[in-house]
């Protein structure tokens, strides 16, 4: 058995907006094991600035790993807390690698192309033109939930574009979601929230900053709205740690993104974690390319879901690899009909 890793730049197609700034490019990296005629294969979708992965070894990791691959998936795991998206593809390297076909991991009606899974549109923050272009065209598409990202302009602009949208729609017709990112400040946050509540949304994620429990379990029970928590899980590593927050804060839902929380074994704790609490769910990609997506995709079409997921990314990129996922009214498929293509792997 050998493995390599690549690094691979993808290009937006527009310049996407997120409270943290323009993205412009994404890098990611890819996991490759081989045996005689067998490979597979795993993406390790690190979002930099947000995933906490160091930065300064990253690929010195991965370039052990790869040396050593021989010891096997288990021996390989040790020390890999710290880095979540290594974490997440090099499981997915494995699970690829023993597959009867490495791009699908787990059998579903989705991977058998028989059932999409429901997913809501997603609207970049940008100008508000841009915004309400994106809006337009989600719902032409048939989207009927909707996430918005909200906390790079003036909150009172964000809250009238949002307050058109359900005039026109209400909320039996359209799920609104926001995603503020953290942007929120501790001492305006309840009177946002409020503001929000009026529109009759369905949830917000990460109002204020994470790590800051015990204003955030304030909110959450403060709040007329209902309270999703993202970043609030990235970094946490012992399980004691991890129920302590959820404890302490007591979420309306959690949002589930691998790449960032270590794979798929970690989603599945939380995922038990919030069902023994009545805590929502759903899972997220994080921009991975179609190959992180494909995977993640898969993971969630095999657990049991009640609401839409938030897996829509692929068609942002100019040069994503071409593959299987289309998205047809509001769902995502894998299509039977249509071919992988590796040729940047050689593979």
């Amino acid at each position: 058995m050998t493995a390599e890793y690549f690094s691979y730049t993808l290009n937006f197609k527009r310049p996407s907006g997120t409270s943290r700034g323009i993205l412009r490019q994404k890098q990611s990296f890819f996991i490759v094991i081989r045996e005689e005629n067998r490979w597979g294969i795993g993406e390790c979708g690190v979002l930099w600035g947000l995933s906490p992965d160091p930065k300064e070894d990253y690929e010195d990791r991965l370039s052990h790993l790869c040396q050593n691959i021989h010891l096997g998936l288990e021996t390989l795991l040790n020390d890999l807390d710290p880095y979540p998206s290594i974490r997440m593809g090099l499981m997915t390297a494995f699970a690829s690698f023993d597959s009867d076909d490495p791009m699908r991991l787990y059998s579903s009606d989705f991977t058998s192309g028989r059932e999409g899974i429901d997913i809501n549109g997603l609207i970049w923050m940008g100008d508000f033109s841009f915004m309400n272009a994106q809006i337009k065209a989600r719902l032409n598409d048939g989207f009927r939930c909707l996430k918005l990202k909200i906390g790079a302009h003036d909150f009172d602009q964000e809250y009238q574009l949002i307050r058109q949208l359900r005039g026109q729609y209400n909320p039996d017709d359209l799920e609104i979601r926001v995603d503020a990112n953290g942007a929120f400040d501790q001492k305006t946050a309840l009177e946002k929230l409020k503001r929000l509540s009026e529109l009759k949304l369905h949830s917000i994620e990460q109002p204020i900053m994470p790590g800051q429990w015990s204003s955030m379990a304030e909110l959450v029970a403060q709040s007329p709205l209902d309270i999703a928590l993202d970043e609030e899980l990235i970094g946490l590593y012992s399980d004691e740690e991890k129920c302590r927050m959820i404890d302490e804060i007591k979420p309306d839902y959690l949002i589930l993104k691998p790449s960032l929380i270590g794979g798929f074994d970690r989603a599945k704790q939380w995922i038990e974690w919030a069902e023994n609490r009545d805590i929502g769910w759903w899972v997220t990609s994080a921009l991975e390319s179609n190959i992180g997506l494909n995977a993640i995709a898969q993971f969630t079409a095999s657990e049991s879901r009640s609401m839409p997921q938030g897996l829509g990314t692929g068609s942002l990129y100019l040069n994503n690899i071409p593959s299987p996922l289309v998205v047809e009214q509001a769902k995502l498929y894998y299509d039977l009909g249509q071919q992988w293509s590796f040729n940047f792997l050689n593979l």
